[in-house]
């Protein structure tokens, strides 16, 4: 069996001056945009790049390639840091990110831009798990529930801006501006990461699980294009979609056999030993479930039954995005004066049910003003589950397997994203069609026969007869897809209730004055400013 002892020294004394804590959050909170703005400002820069490019039969690869990629690339970094070293990890997945961007606003045709958005989420995959796995180096669990409401803003700022910003830059500077944006603010975070960040440099003596690493790298990419192309490119009863979950869950089940063998394993499988490991990574799937299924269909239901422009798609979006931004603020101070935790994974888990449960009665008669109520109940759970399951996720393991434990974390909620989308989707598409034919008739089946999600300008076309029967349709569409949604978040409620409360790591003062929790010889430094 290969050495996998890995030898680590530290580069300077442990310096905790708050502003340069800041200054590095600052850098890794623009890292962090970069990863959540680009699929939103790239998904609004479509059409017009359609319509340079050409290829409209490969637009949905623009995406899907960079969600591949990322999904695949995820874990694997998460690994490379604990084996070599965060920050020199970091900063190659930040330059391979950049190189992606930068190639694709130069692509010269849709093939070129398919593969550079690879590149890109090759990098990507790396930033989040990054800027998480450095956080849970840098800053004790128990200070770091003050820096959740800076993770949970960006989140909200990219959902609600990206859109926005996306057709602003396409309009006035052209759509490859979309992927150059991304080379002053990433340059940025190099400059400050390279320049006041200082870890313990590690040194590696085992080799990589090459084997392990293949093995989950097709599993997830037959996984996500399982949920990708199910119902869509493909029926769900296809040989393609029944071969590629064959293939998904083969590997899968070959990756998981291998773990226990392997010398150095991608992921370790002792992690799970862990209770609170285990609940947060399922919560962490239900929460991403549940969130990205209902950015999915919230717009769609308030453009086609309430009239809403989609121009301003994102704003559609505030009450649930500032709801949880405040709740995940005020839940992260809680945890850092008081040490407590399990509450909010119950209440978020109750919250989020109900508030889901209320999404589910809106008809074409909901007034803005009581959706948006319905949207803010449901911020106001997720924003108590987001940011506290990486916490507990990360409380949960030793230092050393830091890295593995945020990169297994973001991908369970990637994943349940990528389920999310396609189960409620599929569900959704469903009772539109359904209603359609039975309300409009050879005309509703017409309508929805390429597709059950009709943009602005279609249904301003349809006769009022099918556009009345199309609003009834979604209406009934979301009903279901949120019931769904309510009935699977039962399952993070149960699991919250089986949390075990765990001191957090620097948790406070003992009694006799010195520091609690776990503790950790080396710990990383940050350079004065």
């Amino acid at each position: 069996m290969a050495d996998t002892r890995t030898v680590e020294t530290d580069t300077g004394t442990p310096d905790t001056d708050q502003k340069s804590v800041r200054v590095v959050m600052l850098a890794l909170m623009v890292t962090m945009m970069l990863a959540m703005l680009d699929n939103m400002i790239v998904g609004t820069a479509m059409p017009t790049i359609v319509g340079e490019l050409g290829g409209l039969e490969h637009l949905s690869w623009v995406v899907t390639a960079y969600t591949l990629a990322t999904a695949a690339s995820t874990p694997i970094w998460g690994k490379l840091g604990d084996m070599y070293g965060r920050k020199g990890v970091f900063l190659g997945s930040i330059v391979i990110f950049l190189l992606g961007s930068a190639a694709s606003g130069m692509a010269q045709d849709m093939g070129q831009l398919i593969a550079f958005r690879a590149v890109q989420g090759l990098g990507a995959g790396g930033l989040m798990v990054g800027v998480m796995a450095i956080i849970g180096d840098l800053v004790p669990p128990r200070e770091r529930g003050r820096y959740q409401g800076m993770m949970a803003g960006v989140m909200a700022i990219a959902m609600i801006g990206g859109p926005l910003v996306g057709g602003t830059i396409t309009d006035h500077w052209g759509w490859r501006w979309a992927f150059y944006i991304n080379l002053p603010l990433g340059v940025v975070a190099l400059g400050l990461i390279t320049v006041v960040l200082h870890l313990p440099k590690k040194r590696s003596q085992a080799r990589i699980d090459y084997l392990g690493a293949a093995l989950l790298t097709v599993g997830i990419t037959a996984i996500v294009l399982v949920t990708t192309w199910g119902g869509t490119e493909y029926a769900w009863s296809s040989a393609r979609i029944m071969e590629l979950a064959g293939i998904g869950v083969a590997a899968l089940v070959g990756f998981v056999f291998w773990q226990t063998r392997a010398a150095e394993p991608i992921v370790p499988l002792h992690i799970f030993r862990s209770r609170n490991f285990t609940l947060m990574s399922l919560i962490g799937f239900i929460a991403g479930f549940v969130m990205f299924g209902a950015t999915l269909f919230l717009p769609l239901y308030q453009q086609s039954v309430q009239g809403a422009s989609a121009t301003n798609s994102g704003l559609l979006l505030l009450p649930m995005l500032g709801a949880m931004l405040v709740t995940s603020m005020v839940a992260g101070r809680i945890t850092t004066s008081s040490g407590r935790y399990k509450v909010f994974p119950i209440v978020g888990g109750v919250l989020m049910t109900v508030g889901l449960y209320l999404l589910s009665t809106m008809g074409t008669g909901t007034s803005r003003f009581t959706s948006g109520i319905f949207m803010a109940v449901l911020g106001l759970g997720m924003g108590c589950l987001m940011q506290i399951t990486m916490l507990v996720a990360q409380n949960s393991v030793e230092m050393k397997d830091m890295g593995v434990a945020s990169s297994s974390t973001t991908l369970f909620r990637t994943l349940g994203s990528s389920f999310g989308v396609a189960i409620m989707g599929a569900l959704f598409n469903s009772r539109v069609e359904d209603v359609m034919a039975e309300r409009a008739g050879a005309l509703g089946s017409k309508v929805t026969e390429q597709s059950a999600q009709v943009d602005a300008a279609g249904l301003a076309r349809l006769p009022a007869a099918a556009r009345e029967a199309y609003q009834y349709a979604v209406s009934d569409g979301t009903h279901a897809a949120f019931v769904l949604g309510a009935a699977v978040s039962v399952i993070a409620l149960v699991a919250a209730v089986f949390v075990k409360e765990v001191p957090l790591r620097g948790a406070g003062p003992k009694e006799d004055g010195t520091t609690g929790g776990a503790t950790t010889p080396k710990v990383p430094t940050v350079e004065a400013v």
